[in-house]
């Protein structure tokens, strides 16, 4: 049995304001109250989405190749990437830094990454609105937990700061790793979710005309 969506209002012809929420005939343009442009729907959203997340997708390689942290010592210098980091850290018996850092520099990009092109696909192809709309909603929420190892190589930057004796820098990934945080955060913002459900809702049936029975 298929599945009953209720009519969008967007089929209805009603646009929702996206600077104070009026919700106003798409034929006026613009918004009677503020003044902005109306739109059904937010305006290249999937176009954006796929730009931004295969862009992340594509510094998420130098940002876990790359060393991400470079220490100056008497002993020499030494370098570590994220991966790098999680093995010495369990190696040490640090397990819950271990865990942590594995989980919020590694598990979760690499999620969102796939979250956000099969939230993209969903949007195509209208494939379970329910659960796709729940795995936004989550993807939203935890994408910025990934930013804990930027924050982690920026405090000891700040504060490991001992002049001659040893000296911690940012190494090249960093940068990329921050990039790739930035770049799904602003994925997930631009994806409009209401995509999801206009690619599920049954489409009208073509209409019937004497030449389709020749």
């Amino acid at each position: 049995m298929a599945e009953f969506y209720p009519e969008s209002a967007a089929a209805r012809g009603l646009a929702l304001c996206h600077a104070c929420g009026r919700v106003e005939a798409i034929e006026r343009e613009r918004c009677p109250r503020c003044g902005a442009r109306l739109h059904l729907r937010t305006p290249a959203s999937l176009q954006r989405t796929i730009a931004l997340t295969l862009s992340a997708l594509i510094l998420y390689f130098p940002a876990n190749l790359l060393p991400i942290l470079k220490v100056e010592s008497f002993a020499g210098t030494q370098t570590s990437t994220i991966v790098g980091g999680v093995i010495q850290f369990w190696q040490s018996k640090d397990y819950p830094v271990a865990i942590i850092i594995f989980t919020a520099s590694v598990m979760i990009p690499v999620l969102k990454i796939i979250a956000l092109l099969w939230l993209c696909l969903a949007a195509r192809l209208g494939h379970h609105p329910f659960g796709m709309t729940r795995l936004y909603r989550v993807t939203e929420v935890i994408g910025r937990w990934s930013m804990v190892d930027v924050f982690v190589v920026a405090i000891l930057v700040a504060v490991v700061q001992l002049g001659s004796v040893i000296s911690i820098q940012p190494g090249h990934a960093a940068l990329s790793f921050a990039s790739v945080v930035i770049l799904t955060m602003l994925a997930a913002i631009t994806f409009d979710p209401r995509l999801i459900w206009d690619a599920a809702a049954p489409q009208p049936p073509p209409e019937f005309t004497p030449n389709d029975e020749e």
